[in-house]
């Protein structure tokens, strides 16, 4: 089964990013994976302290997933797989791309403020001619019926 691969993250634009790759799984018999990436310098703490840390996030992330993932069952009849990476961003969906063969292409939410469409879209694009998937660049200011109709 082809799966979007879409990135989990507390910008505003990961909710368009979010629906869209439901719509389009739920019309093309499709999966929808969702990938939460913990960056490295979060821990920088003693070891007890950045165990405690590590748990938080990751129960955040997965409080956060259960959101989406309701609505996704609920109104598209979609099951979403979440997967939880740490490192730097762009290294660890390049190698969520590559360690998983069902991922067929990856969707990320664009911001639609002065400062451009964000620091996630602006490292992926520089690496889009060499990524062995498409990538769909969802616009975060997208209405929802805008997004109903083009999915």
């Amino acid at each position: 089964m082809r799966k979007f691969l879409v990135i989990l993250d507390d910008s505003r634009e990961c909710l368009n990013a979010m629906r869209f790759a439901a719509m389009r799984a739920a019309k093309t018999g499709g999966g929808v994976e969702v990938l939460s990436i913990i960056p490295p310098d979060e821990f920088n703490h003693w070891i007890g302290v950045a165990d405690v840390m590590r748990a938080e996030t990751r129960e955040r992330i997965e409080v956060h997933f259960e959101v989406f993932a309701k609505w996704m069952r609920d109104k598209q009849g979609v099951d979403p797989e979440l997967v939880i990476r740490e490192g730097v961003p762009v290294n660890e969906i390049l190698a969520q791309i590559e360690e998983d063969p069902e991922v067929g292409v990856l969707v990320l939410g664009a911001a639609s403020d002065k400062k451009g469409p964000g620091p996630l879209i602006t490292a992926m694009t520089k690496q889009a001619g060499s990524l062995p998937i498409p990538m769909t660049i969802v616009p975060g200011d997208m209405s929802k019926e805008r997004l109903e109709a083009i999915s």
